[in-house]
């Protein structure tokens, strides 16, 4: 066998170079990219069976352990005492289980996964189907633009608002029928408000243990101030309580332990769940009990260890997801999911006035199929927390839309193309 070393600047001069020197029969033994291009070993007179076992060998194996059964010993002492003159030997009877004799091993076939000439083949794939992608896409917008104008601009105006473009397909669609482009509009608006689910009514007015969740810097000791000032102002500060478990942020409890003494609620805190437990056990009288968490990347190992500390028996502890409005779509989507863990009852939605859009808030509460409960837009204490409305949410979207700049015509090509494709996938 004659192996040797190519190099060049790309697979196909490397692979011309092997044509050349070795033959077309030559096979690629390995590739790799090294400084200035590619190199490739290949070889010639190819022997397959140095990566198969030995048919001989394993024959011969077979035959010598046959010889060296009990059976086969057996059957060499009666020869050896029939061929004594004078001697009366009984017959043997055969073996229940006679030896098999060995089968010839079946030579498999190498075969190279990581052959440069396919690899180049699924990439060159890969491009081309974009690149068909993309122009059925433009054609489709275009087509759009010729024959339905009015459609046209209507999912632009949606697109505008960072709604993702699978919601905006699906409301285009669904006013279809509807004659002129301004009650389009709000008909688009009005179904995009239904997708929305609200919790309705006030969720904390039949009280019980709500542990507030979350990443960090969303809000959540501030909401739980919000929530608590609320509570007190229809139920007296009497049937309030606080608990805090964040460890991990410097004077996070001393923030807790400020609203504690302004609203003059009695505050607790708690590291483990044992230690949470006594505290439940503690405040069994109260109506409302909030619970501050320490805030988490969806990213951080220590999440499921925070979200198991709220698993306290029998106490009937509800979480609540707290979110930034001014977080983009796939950050939400991802702590939507992260947090998904523990099973949230609702969403806040928080630092509503700090967003620049609300699309992508709402697209992500809308395809998580997460209820929204309050909706919090300043740091005021307790007037800046309102109930969720899911027309009023809408219509802070679209006001917040007017400022932002529009998407290209190429872009939102790409937006139709990749929602129908998401459509009919």
């Amino acid at each position: 066998m004659k192996i040797k070393r190519f190099f060049a600047s790309d697979i196909r001069q490397a692979l011309r170079q092997v044509r050349e020197a070795l033959g077309s029969d030559a096979v690629i033994l390995s590739n790799k990219k090294v400084d200035g291009g590619i190199e490739l070993v290949a070889a010639i007179d190819y022997d397959a069976a140095a990566f198969t076992p030995d048919v001989d060998a394993a024959a011969n194996a077979s035959d010598q352990s046959v010889k060296n059964s009990p059976q086969s010993k057996k059957s060499d002492k009666y020869t050896s005492q029939k061929n004594q003159p004078g001697t009366k030997v009984s017959p043997i009877k055969e073996a229940e289980s006679p030896v098999t004799s060995a089968q010839p091993v079946s030579r498999p076939k190498v075969e190279w996964s990581q052959d440069p000439v396919l690899i180049e083949m699924r990439q060159e794939m890969k491009a081309l189907r974009r690149m068909l992608e993309n122009d059925l896409s433009g054609l489709s917008w275009r087509e759009m633009g010729d024959h339905a104008p009015e459609t046209q601009d209507l999912f632009r105006r949606l697109m505008s608002l960072s709604i993702t473009p699978d919601i905006c397909s699906q409301l285009v669609k669904a006013v279809s029928n509807v004659e002129t482009a301004d009650q389009a509009w709000r008909k688009a608006l009005y179904y995009l408000a239904a997708k929305l689910e609200t919790v309705g009514d006030d969720l904390l007015d039949q009280g019980g243990i709500f542990a507030l969740i979350g990443p960090t810097g969303v809000g959540k000791t501030t909401t739980i101030a919000k929530l608590a000032a609320r509570f007190a102002l229809r139920h007296g500060n009497h049937q309030v309580a606080l608990i805090s478990t964040d460890n991990y942020r410097i004077g996070a409890q001393e923030q807790l332990n400020t609203y504690a003494r302004i609203l003059d609620v009695p505050v607790r805190s708690a590291g483990t769940r044992e230690e949470l437990a006594v505290a439940l056990n503690a405040l069994t009288g109260k109506r409302l009990i909030l619970i501050d968490t320490a805030g988490m990347s969806q990213r951080d190992v220590r999440l499921s260890e925070q979200l198991a500390l709220l698993d306290v028996a029998g106490q009937g502890v509800q979480s609540l997801l707290t979110l930034s409005a001014a977080t983009d779509y796939s950050s939400m989507e991802q702590a939507i999911n992260a947090f998904g863990a523990a099973k949230p009852a609702a969403c806040i939605l928080t630092k509503v006035d700090e967003a620049g859009s609300l699309g992508g808030a709402l697209s992500a509460l809308i395809h998580q199929t997460l209820p929204l409960a309050f909706v919090a837009d300043g740091q005021k204490v307790p007037e800046d927390l309102h109930l969720a409305r899911s027309h009023t949410l809408v219509s802070k979207a679209v006001a917040c839309s007017n400022g932002g700049g529009e998407y290209s015509d190429e872009y939102l090509a790409l937006a139709l193309g990749g929602a129908r494709a998401n459509a009919h996938g």
